[in-house]
């Protein structure tokens, strides 16, 4: 059977990817040029920096990876759960997220790497609150499991396997909207530096009225929603 999603996921899911997206690039083309959305490449350069005794890298690694999983950790604490269902505090998460990016922009402007650490929490803290629906991963500050979900859907149909159509759509849905937010990131950062994460902090913002918003219609229409 396809993967059923109601529509708050699949905007909520694209709308965050694009977030992430902004977020990153800004990070990468800062003064840093470091990634702050995902662990991978980080851990691997914390490998070099180590074996390099490059005292300086380690600690400011060190520094991302933690502050991602603070995020992570804070999200576990507002939401208290791993599957995504209507009527969980994500407002709340998403308002925290939103002044986690804006306190970071004059830091960046400084160039100092609480900017990084700030914007690695944010990432943290929404990676963690957007992680499962009806089985499917959702993940919107990674795209590995996304090309990983379109590849196994390949091969199932090269086999004559059922093709997971909405999960593919999703994985395509979160690529799409990571890399539609990668470009207008690298973009508003040419024109207005740092300044440009006011955007994905008004966009997530505004993501999280639009929750409370949604929920408060769903109320309305079923007290048990």
């Amino acid at each position: 059977m396809g993967l059923q999603l109601p529509r708050w996921v699949w905007i909520g899911a694209v709308l965050l990817a694009c977030v992430a997206g902004m977020v990153n690039v800004i990070g990468y083309l800062g003064f840093e040029h470091q990634a702050v959305s995902h662990l991978t490449g980080t851990t691997s350069l914390l490998g070099a920096a180590i074996a390099q005794g490059d005292l300086r890298a380690v600690i400011h690694l060190w520094g991302v990876l933690i502050a991602f999983c603070l995020g992570a950790m804070l999200s576990g604490l507002i939401i208290q759960d791993q599957t995504l269902k209507l009527g969980r505090r994500y407002g709340v998460v998403l308002a925290l997220e939103a002044v986690l990016l804006i306190a970071a922009v004059p830091l960046f402007k400084q160039e100092q790497i609480w900017g990084a650490l700030l914007a690695a929490v944010a990432c943290g803290l929404q990676n963690a609150m957007v992680t499962t629906y009806s089985g499917a991963a959702v993940r919107t500050t990674h795209l590995s499991g996304m090309f990983t979900d379109l590849g196994i859907g390949l091969g199932h149909l090269l086999r004559g396997m059922p093709l997971p159509v909405r999960r593919l759509t999703l994985s395509g849905l979160i690529i799409s909207g990571f890399l539609g937010g990668g470009v207008l990131g690298a973009w508003l950062y040419r024109q207005v530096g740092y300044d440009a994460l006011l955007a994905p902090a008004l966009l997530t913002g505004c993501t999280g009225v639009g929750y409370v918003l949604y929920r408060q219609w769903m109320r309305a229409r079923s007290p048990t929603a």
